[in-house]
């Protein structure tokens, strides 16, 4: 099994479609990487030579943030948000969405299960 910054990548699949299965990495991005180390896309990761392998890693180390350090940095930036008191920080911290999408209809990933308010009550004689 191919194993690339400590994730490992599907043997079965073209390394194109592979190297998605990184944090940070895309389809275009993974296109990008193989065209730069001079690899054919349609190769399947599990006939990667280590040369291969060592190419690809070092290309992404150097040109790319990736996985945990991404993950972190994106994690900060919402933090930093979050402390300044902007209003994406504001939203973030209520749990709601912060990109401008509408809340009356929808938005059930960020607000949670419905929970019902108001017009319980039945009315007492």
């Amino acid at each position: 099994m191919a194993r690339l910054l400590g994730i490992d990548l599907p043997n079965d699949k073209r390394i194109e479609a592979s190297l998605p299965y990184l944090f940070g990495i895309g389809l275009t991005r993974a296109r990008v990487i193989l065209d730069a180390a001079g690899i054919d896309r349609n190769k399947r990761a599990k006939d990667l030579t280590e040369e291969e392998i060592s190419k690809i890693t070092a290309f992404i180390q150097k040109n790319y943030t990736v996985e945990g350090d991404l993950r972190r940095e994106i994690q900060q930036n919402i933090r930093q948000h979050m402390d300044m008191g902007s209003y994406r920080g504001m939203r973030h911290r209520k749990g709601l969405p912060a990109r401008g999408q509408r809340t009356r209809t929808n938005a059930r990933t960020r607000k949670g299960r419905k929970s019902t308010v108001g017009g319980l009550r039945k009315k007492e004689e």
